[in-house]
């Protein structure tokens, strides 16, 4: 590992003398300078990592080095030696950026503490800039990808939305058809972006646990509720909320939520102090709101509270024009990731994958995609490449087949029949749940949450 290099700026040469001895034994590189002027020099023509910097110089003050150090780099870490001990002279070097400082005479032990503590810290930052950098990168509209008319809109009307950041959004589309991407890159792309974007799924959490997990608890709200905690909406403080399956969300909760959305505040459960919080809330749903309005499991002023901005996300075959580029983008991602050179995709394979009805739709194509790069050494995507099911013709066509069922007079437990056709999917497909989740037209997470729910899966 390369030694990190320390610039110490001081014009008494005893004292460049004893940091330069126990820096140099302790692992460090330096390099020294008896003015401003200097220093100034080398950190323009040289790699340094932090700089220990007297206040007092012959040709200028170090303040005035500190501040020219942070208008070329901001990130430099910069600490102060002085032999003032007054509170205004701390205060000023802090100010004007400083890490930290210390007051001659200094134990030297003690210097080799903060530089460590200081290139630590720095190293962190830098470390959190790289991260959001690339979160931010991940999540943005331009990996939405696709050119037919259907897509282009939504483009247009993101566009248009990501001009107001406070403004409520309903996603509507089948599973996989790219919600949650399309959340991360509203929030990302917003003023709000340096704040906390929180997803929460509203079908993966039960009922009696949702509203603790939106609103926090107070100590003692309840048998397990030994200390306070925050709730979602109190963490999202001034960034964004996105509440995934809210068709899913029982009637008791909606009518907290609607509350919270019109007052701008809550209690936590048990307490009784009103919090005031400044949430974006961004929804999804893969159900029909205003069918579930009609049957009354969702409230009708919930759904108009949430329904200020609605965005449908258009299943993927109905837009196959833009496969090959979702394609495109697949290979080349996933090049980059798993140090692959696939070239592209045969014609055969290319029209086995327009022709397939994609239940699952652009996530079941990246998955699959994803699959064949890891797999296969080939430097093309071949037809022997694909699933079986695909291969084979399964489920190809414009979509899963229709039935017409008929309710008999004695009536029908729906549960019962959900169960059952779960049932026959598993044992059709060996317990495979990603394949008896396509024989339903349905996503993984969505089958498990379906067979949660009739008792099939713990």
């Amino acid at each position: 590992m390369a030694k990190k290099r320390i610039l110490i700026v001081d014009d008494e040469k005893l004292i460049r003398w004893s940091l330069e001895r126990d820096l140099s034994e302790s692992g460090y590189e330096t390099v020294s300078a008896d003015n401003g002027g200097k220093a100034i020099s080398i950190l323009q023509s040289e790699i340094v990592d932090m700089v220990l910097l007297d206040i007092r110089l012959p040709d200028m003050s170090g303040i005035d080095v500190l501040r020219q150090i942070k208008e070329q780099n901001p990130d430099m870490p910069v600490v102060m030696i002085t032999a003032d001990d007054a509170v205004k002279t701390a205060i000023t070097c802090m100010k004007t950026g400083a890490y930290d400082y210390m007051i001659k005479p200094f134990d030297l032990e003690e210097v080799i503490v903060l530089v460590e503590k200081s290139l630590a810290d720095a190293s962190i930052k830098s470390e959190y800039r790289r991260l959001r950098h690339e979160v931010e990168s991940e999540n943005q509209f331009e990996n939405f990808v696709g050119k037919s008319n259907s897509i282009s809109d939504v483009f247009t009307l993101l566009e248009k939305i990501n001009q107001s950041d406070g403004t409520t959004v309903l996603l509507q589309g089948e599973s996989g058809t790219g919600k949650d991407l399309i959340a991360r890159a509203l929030h990302y792309r917003s003023m709000r972006r340096e704040k906390p974007f929180l997803a929460i799924n509203c079908a993966a959490i039960p009922e009696t646990l949702l509203e603790s997990e939106l609103m926090g608890h107070e100590k003692g709200a309840f048998t397990d509720a030994k200390s306070a905690r925050k709730g979602c909406f109190e963490a999202a403080d001034g960034g964004t909320l996105y509440l995934d399956e809210i068709g899913e969300m029982k009637v008791s909760v909606q009518a907290k939520l609607l509350r919270i959305i019109e007052n701008k505040s809550f209690k936590r459960v048990g307490g009784v102090q009103d919090i005031k919080v400044n949430v974006r809330i961004i929804t999804a749903t893969n159900s029909d709101l205003e069918s579930l309005v009609r049957q009354g499991t969702f409230r009708e002023d919930l759904y108009y509270r949430l329904n200020v901005i609605p965005i449908k996300l258009p299943p993927l075959r109905e837009h196959r024009e833009d496969i090959p580029l979702l394609v495109s983008h697949f290979i080349s991602k996933f090049n980059r990731e798993f140090k692959r050179k696939v070239r592209g995709i045969s014609p055969k394979a290319k029209q086995l994958l327009m022709n397939y009805s994609w239940p699952g739709n652009v996530r079941e194509l990246k998955n699959m995609i994803e699959r064949a790069i890891i797999l296969e050494s080939d430097d093309m995507i071949l037809p022997e490449h694909l699933p079986a099911e695909l291969r084979n013709g399964a489920r190809q066509g414009e979509g899963p087949q229709e039935f017409n069922i008929k309710v008999p007079q004695e009536g029908i437990s729906l549960e019962k029949l959900e169960e059952n056709l779960l049932r026959q999917a598993l044992a059709m497909t060996g317990d495979n749940q990603s394949k008896a989740a396509r024989l339903l037209g349905l996503g993984r997470d969505a089958l498990r949450y379906r067979m949660k729910k009739v008792g099939i899966l713990e």
